[in-house]
């Protein structure tokens, strides 16, 4: 039949019209911000670091190795790590900025740590009086506790414990078998070596 195609698409039309009108899935229009809509899993802001623990600064999983800032496209984040009293880095940050007015939410910071120390965050209200002071996030700013992390990415960070878990208890055991002795085998590190011959 000539024009069944337009015919068709008037129809279709015509349905998303009217269901737009009383069924409450397909309302486009939120009262924001009375009303907000629940984000997905998978949805994505800016970064922020994950912290184990009640301590921000003790817990923070980032040990500065800065692969997050060198594989950054717009280069918009900045790692100074510790150093001790001799000037040795630490493995950990002393410095962690993101400049999101930079920041294009490409997630590549995510993959590449090792550590899962950075996750994309879903808070997009942040606006504020100070155009500067909301613009360049420091790492008190960007350090959340893990329990949110298991809030906004729950399969996710399931997943991700459940690989932490795994490592820690491999490092545990290697270290109590490093720590045992073993018979016929060289004593454990640090014990006093004994001499070969005796003089009498």
């Amino acid at each position: 039949m000539l024009g069944g195609g337009i015919i068709k698409g008037l129809i279709e039309t015509a349905r998303n019209f009217l269901g737009s009108y009383h069924d409450p899935a397909r309302f486009v229009t939120v009262q924001y911000p009375e009303q907000s809509r629940v984000h997905p899993e998978n949805n994505r802001n800016f970064p922020f670091l994950v912290f184990d623990g009640d301590d921000p600064a003790k817990g923070l999983r980032c040990v500065a190795c800065k692969i997050c800032e060198k594989e950054c496209p717009p280069q918009c984040i900045y790692i100074v790590p510790e150093r001790d009293e001799r000037g040795r880095p630490r493995k950990h940050p002393a410095i962690f900025d993101i400049d999101v007015s930079v920041c294009m939410s490409c997630q590549i910071c995510v993959e590449v740590c090792p550590f899962d120390a950075i996750k994309m965050d879903q808070v997009f209200e942040l606006s504020g009086p100070d155009r500067f002071g909301r613009l360049l996030l420091h790492k008190q700013d960007l350090a959340k506790p893990n329990d949110y992390y298991r809030a906004i990415h729950p399969s996710e960070a399931v997943a991700v414990d459940a690989q932490l878990a795994a490592e820690r208890a491999l490092l545990e055991a290697k270290a109590k078998t490093n720590v045992a002795p073993k018979a016929g085998g060289m004593p454990p590190a640090g014990t006093p070596a004994q001499p070969k011959y005796s003089i009498t």
